[in-house]
């Protein structure tokens, strides 16, 4: 939201209380993603997108993206 591409009328707040009330989780970094990081292939260049796909690699989890470098990786991707 900072970087303008993305607009929403909600405040952080209203986001994290959001997720308390459904039925999603917010995930800690954990060292093994951190770990992961270096085990998978240079393709994406931006370490946040790259600690996105170790996360998902390790807990089996698909990535919702219409980045290109990511649904390069072995991971599934949705859009």
């Amino acid at each position: 939201m900072s970087l303008g591409k993305l607009e929403m009328d909600l405040t952080f707040e209203k986001i994290i209380n959001a997720i308390t009330i459904s039925d999603l989780s917010v995930l800690q970094v954990e060292s093994a993603y951190l770990k992961k990081i270096f085990e998978i292939p240079s393709i994406h260049k931006d370490p946040f997108d790259r600690l996105i796909i170790a996360t998902a690699l390790i807990e089996n989890m698909p990535i919702i993206t219409i980045d290109e470098n990511i649904q390069k990786y072995d991971v599934l991707s949705i859009w």
